[in-house]
């Protein structure tokens, strides 16, 4: 900014605008009034336990609501409730939950002179010319502030809890964001009394007799628009130029012994005050004045719109999120399928070692960090754990087989409710931990409570959107980034980038998982989705712009409206909740349950129905146009070997894959049949011929364990075998005509007469051909891994309202006015004889009042109680205890002393 540009800055009006001033004070009476219950302003509450005491049940619930910590345990009794309310912890959690412009509502509070009124807040957000927006949105972030009680008191005597305060408040060990610096009387609180004076005369005020007044008159000098921009009018133009790089923060410099002469005016004014030998700061006064009234210099009242990319028939949608959803499904069948005979070890450490991880990338032909996506998430839904056993390894579990007996849509959304859910974080797989060692997939440390929070919001915003609109990635980042900002020391330098938070980051892998697990479509929420988070009705049928079903939004194109209950408005309530908790959309088990079933009802029609038959080509190939019933897949599987995949999957048969299905006890015969009964296309006379020819040589050799032999009935091949050079190394002599022993043991015998181009079988010790069948293999039973949260959970309402209702009581009874006992000391049990004790309970329980008592329990522990006594037999009283709010009993011989409860006033 320049010297000019400040000039014109500082010529700013005194105050606010009378209309903005009328309007300031107007609201503020009105809230005052509704805010005391028509109590005048003397009547505010003096703590903020009195703030608290003054809230319905409602209000209550709110606030337990809102901040959940405050619950565990339920607190005694308001006083209880306030003092845990102000403990550092749990206003750090409120704080890093609140939306941006609610946070900068309370730095505005915590920069004002407490108490503060709402027209002093609203002039450090909205500057000396007023801001509309600030106006219309302040009421809603001072609300939320004192829902959860971060400030307290009516609007024209607003104070923020002192935990708050200390943790908002600017001070050179923390920085505020707003950028401004220290008040005059905080930063001249050390200054010898004869500098203030001097400083006084410097700026042509009058001299004071004591430190107190000089500090007040300066202060009032940098409050007084007109005197302070006459004071500027005088400064060099150097000197303007040095405020103007510390106004917006960071408002402290570094000084030589001998100053420049720019810096020695403002020094010697008092616009730069020292804080020690070598810094100087920038009063907050003078930085507000230059600032135009405002304490941060970009307001953000209303957050960022999520902008449309590209919008789609909501039917090209569907059909594209469904044809993701079917490759996930095939996706981790074949990824199960291919650890079930061996998975990979785990690592010492726990976790996936990077080869493998690279090993199964390959046979799923993704990335790494997809196919780290696709094991986290078997991993999650519990399909895939250790075994357990010495040699360690990851193989699928016994829900793998239940889930596979599934139909497709309930498979589906079983692997989309445990994605929801799962805290653990497949992005941060390659990454490094704050030890600096790398995270593995399946290993520890992946676990991030605010994940499900942030995928819950990401679709929440994306149903928000006009069906089968696509947002733009970096305008949905900024609306989360607004709903819950990063807390930084001290505000960014103007054009910095801004360094992806986790909640990015964990946002940016939602949309790219969604993608794949066909939640979206081309980047659009797709119906099924929708139905999961929140049950809507059918879309519109909007006609297309094009052949593709695509139109691009253009900055002039007027967006299209959404149906009459479209998400946006039936997800309305919850995206308020959603934002009063922390952004998390509540869905307890059964009712995500529930909708998982509408879900799969809705994507059912849309995924592709399982096909019985395949087409046979001359090439010895074979097609499938589509996805195969399971048992003429895993057949297939074992006949042939898998080519390609796509939208049709092409099968080829080999020798060897024909030696497969022959090895697994099926015969020539079989096969045929087989295929014959399962194309739609003739059989091919060369796939015939391949069957026939190694049925013909399959089994011709027999191997079994002597260390190994090989026996033939022909042996002239015999004769051959031992002539080829490839065989020197199986060490084989001829024991018999037709047999031959070999030192190798029966499985590298059979391998290397294979790689020779034979095709042998193993025999057992009777002289049987064993059938060879690659067992699957399973761990033990698993639980999915418990998902690790990100605080407490959130209470329903029946817990609420228990808690409220005993809150209630046990503040009732601390509060309620006791007789002072004769001989009790204030504030200590009373003490009564054994007969006085007795007869007043059992007068009490004739009359139906209330009384107090004191009361040791078996382990020692004295308290005061307020009971309703009901009945009093065999040396005990049973009794509706206020404190407790419930029924009791307690023994006699243990009440220390009765009393009884002062009358009403």
């Amino acid at each position: 900014m320049g010297t000019g540009e400040l000039d014109r800055e500082a010529h700013v009006p005194a105050g606010p605008s009378a209309e903005t001033s009328a309007r300031t004070d107007a609201h503020a009476s009105a809230s005052t009034a509704e805010g005391t219950g028509g109590r005048a302003a003397g009547a505010s509450p003096r703590t903020l336990a009195e703030a608290l005491r003054s809230r319905g049940d409602e209000g209550l619930a709110a606030l337990l609501r809102a901040r959940p910590d405050l619950l565990s345990p339920v607190p005694n009794d308001l006083t209880q409730l306030a003092t845990r309310a102000g403990t550092r912890a749990s206003v750090v959690r409120a704080l890093e939950r609140l939306d941006r412009f609610t946070l900068q509502t309370a730095q505005a509070v915590a920069v004002a002179v407490e108490p503060a009124s709402y027209g002093t807040v609203l002039a450090l957000l909205g500057g000396d010319d007023g801001d509309p927006a600030v106006e219309a949105a302040l009421p809603r972030a001072l609300g939320v502030l004192r829902e959860q009680a971060l400030i307290w008191g009516a609007d024209d005597r607003l104070r923020l809890v002192r935990t708050a305060r200390e943790l908002l408040a600017p001070s050179p060990q923390h920085p505020s964001a707003t950028g401004l610096g220290p008040t005059v009387a905080e930063t001249t609180s050390g200054m010898s009394p004869g500098r203030l004076q001097e400083i006084l005369g410097a700026v042509g005020l009058t001299s004071t007799h004591d430190p107190v007044s000089a500090v007040a008159a300066l202060t009032s000098l940098f409050t007084d628009r007109e005197r302070m921009t006459a004071l500027l009018d005088t400064a060099p133009p150097d000197a303007l130029a040095v405020l103007d790089r510390l106004v917006w923060g960071p408002p402290y410099g570094e000084v030589t012994a001998d100053p420049a002469p720019p810096v020695r005016w403002l020094r010697d004014h008092g616009l730069l005050l020292p804080t020690s030998l070598r810094t100087v700061v920038l009063p907050r006064e003078a930085a507000l004045h230059l600032r135009g009234g405002r304490a941060h210099r970009e307001t953000e009242p209303v957050p960022p719109e999520v902008r449309v990319a590209a919008e789609y028939r909501p039917q090209v949608v569907d059909s594209t999120a469904a044809g993701q959803a079917h490759t996930a499904l095939a996706t981790v069948e074949e990824l199960l399928k291919g650890w079930q005979t061996g998975g990979p070890a785990v690592l010492r450490a726990g976790g996936l070692s990077v080869r493998d991880l690279k090993r199964t990338a390959a046979a799923l032909n993704v990335s790494e960090e997809i196919a780290a996506f696709w094991i986290e998430l078997a991993y999650a839904a519990g399909l895939l754990a250790s075994d357990g056993e010495a040699d360690e390894r990851f193989a699928p579990t016994p829900a793998y087989d239940e889930w596979l007996d599934l139909p497709a849509p309930a498979r589906w959304t079983a692997l989309v409710t445990a994605w929801l859910t799962a805290t653990r974080t497949a992005g941060l797989v390659g990454g490094q931990d704050t030890k600096g060692r790398t995270l593995a997939a399946l290993g520890p440390d992946l676990d991030r409570g605010a994940a499900p929070e942030v995928r819950h919001r990401v679709l929440t915003l994306l149903a928000d959107l006009p069906w089968g609109a696509a947002p733009v990635q970096d305008s949905l980042l900024a609306r989360l980034r607004w709903e819950r900002p990063v807390r930084t020391p001290s505000p960014a330098a103007p054009g910095a980038p801004d360094t992806p938070d986790l909640r990015s980051r964990i946002a940016a892998w939602t949309l790219t998982e969604a993608e794949l697990l066909g939640l979206t479509g081309r980047g659009a929420l797709c119906t099924a989705a929708r139905t999961l988070l929140a049950a809507p009705p059918a879309p519109p049928t909007p006609s297309p712009a094009d052949g593709r079903g695509r139109t691009e939004a253009g900055p002039g194109s007027a967006e299209p409206a959404g149906p009459s209950g479209s998400p946006s408005q039936s997800l309305a309530a919850s995206t308020a909740a959603a934002s009063s908790t922390g952004g998390v959309v509540p869905h307890s088990p059964a009712e995500l349950a529930a909708r998982a079933a509408l879900a799969a009802a809705v994507i059912a029609p849309m995924l592709p129905e399982p096909l019985d038959h395949v087409l046979l080509q001359a090439d010895l190939t074979a097609v499938a146009p589509g996805p195969l019933e399971r048992p003429l897949a895993e057949a297939l599987g074992v006949l042939a070997d898998v080519e390609s995949k796509g939208g049709a999957t092409v099968y080829r048969f080999t020798p060897g894959s024909v030696r497969r299905a022959l090895d697994a006890g099926q015969a020539a015969t079989d096969v045929h049949a087989f295929l014959a009964r399962h194309s739609r296309t003739p059989v091919p006379q060369p796939l015939s011929y391949l069957i026939d020819d190694v049925a013909r040589k399959h089994g011709h050799l027999r191997i079994g364990a002597a260390s190994a032999y090989v026996r033939c009935d022909d042996d002239a091949l015999l004769d051959e075998i031992l002539a080829d050079r490839r065989s020197h190394g199986l060490r084989m002599r001829r024991l018999a005509p037709t047999v031959l022993a070999a030192q190798a043991d029966p499985a590298t015998l059979l391998d290397g007469l294979r790689a020779m181009g034979y095709a042998p079988a193993a025999e057992s010790a009777e002289g049987d051909v064993l059938i060879t069948r690659a067992d699957a293999h399973r761990t033990p039973h698993r639980t999915p891994p418990v998902p690790v949260p990100d605080g407490p959970p959130l209470p329903d309402d029946t817990l609420l309202g228990a808690a409220v209702k005993a809150i209630r009581a046990g503040d009732k009874a601390a509060t309620a006015v006791r007789k002072p006992a004769p001989h009790t000391a204030e504030g200590a049990l009373p003490r009564t004889t054994p007969a006085e004790t007795l007869a007043t309970v059992q007068a009490a329980a004739l009359t139906g009042s209330a009384i107090w008592i004191g009361y040791v329990n078996a382990d020692g522990a004295a308290s005061q109680r307020v009971i309703a006594p009901i009945r009093v037999e065999g040396g005990f009283v049973t009794a509706y205890d206020h404190t407790a709010d419930e029924v009791r009993t307690y023994p006699l011989h243990r009440i220390t002393g009765v009393a009884e409860l002062a009358e009403p006033a």
